[in-house]
């Protein structure tokens, strides 16, 4: 195990591959550009996932089943793309299973996530907390973004290290106890949903997709005033569409815009949102809002 020198240190938890970039791209590629030590712990494959490349359907669950493993080649080059060399699977690739959206019978499979032991995933959790010891930690809120079990249960992973890993009587055989400094969850203001609404609006019938609908009707929107960091990371907008476009079963990217399954037009963002949960706020950067403009705000260093 090679420690991790860097002194700063940024941790990701995220449930499927692509996750991380579509929440969290640009400000990947902006801390490894900054030389922040940048961590990406994913916790299932995404074996659920629906196939967008039709060459690609036997990959289904309901057929070969063999997305999972696709998926992690779709993960090593969409990091590639980010600059980030350090990115693991939650207990092991293959570990725990992608759930599938809840009410689904993928909810009740052996391996699902959604049903694993608390306490034993944790642990794992735990393991690359102590070894990484990020200094910052990011993660989905309660309801995982828009209530996808797995989302919510790597919300309740996430959290559940933090706690664990700071504790001294907690499992010294998974390393020294460390103290994370700030938590942040990922958060898209309604402000920033709104934009993306009427930029797909104004392209009328030359839209490659459909419109996300109306503003109230989307689950991951949340009051600007809840956020609390915005990072510019416009600079590395190109690399963050290049991992993007490096998940192909699950996306389609159309300049400025993308896809998943459903068809629904997202901005593809550069500038990307947060809230923190744990540790102290930075000082305000230029934002109107007032908002923090780096997720290592106020730490030393």
């Amino acid at each position: 195990m090679t420690p991790v020198t860097a002194p700063r240190r940024l941790m990701l938890v995220h449930a499927h591959p692509d996750d991380e970039t579509i929440n969290n791209g640009a400000t990947m590629a902006r801390y490894v550009a900054e030389g922040v030590h940048v961590t990406l712990l994913t916790c299932t494959l995404g074996e659920e996932g629906e196939v967008l490349v039709p060459e690609l359907a036997q990959l289904a669950a309901d057929q070969a089943d063999q997305l999972g493993g696709y998926r992690i080649g779709e993960l090593a080059a969409a990091m590639a793309a980010l600059g980030v060399t350090d990115w693991r699977f939650l207990g092991g690739a293959g570990r725990y299973r992608d759930s599938g959206m809840m009410g689904t019978a993928a909810n009740d499979a052996p391996r699902a996530f959604w049903r694993a032991d608390l306490d034993e995933a944790v642990a794992h959790a735990v393991a690359v907390v102590r070894e990484v010891r990020p200094q910052v930690l990011v993660t989905y809120d309660e309801d995982g973004g828009y209530g996808h079990p797995d989302h919510i249960q790597a919300h309740r992973v996430a959290m559940g290290a933090v706690e664990a890993a700071a504790d001294p009587g907690y499992r010294a055989d998974l390393g020294p106890a460390w103290q994370v400094a700030k938590v942040y969850w990922n958060a898209m203001p309604r402000s920033v949903v709104q934009r993306g609404i009427k930029a797909m609006a104004a392209l009328g019938e030359e839209s490659p997709f459909a419109a996300l609908g109306d503003l109230d009707e989307v689950p991951f929107a949340v009051a600007d005033d809840v956020v609390t960091t915005e990072v510019d990371a416009r600079a590395h907008a190109a690399r963050k569409e290049a991992a993007m476009r490096a998940h192909p079963t699950q996306m389609t990217v159309d300049g400025p815009f993308f896809a998943l399954s459903n068809n629904l037009g997202q901005e593809v963002l550069a500038t990307e949102h947060y809230r923190l949960v744990r540790g102290e706020r930075g000082p305000a950067g230029s934002s109107p809002q007032g908002w923090e403009d780096d997720l290592f705000a106020g730490l030393p260093g």
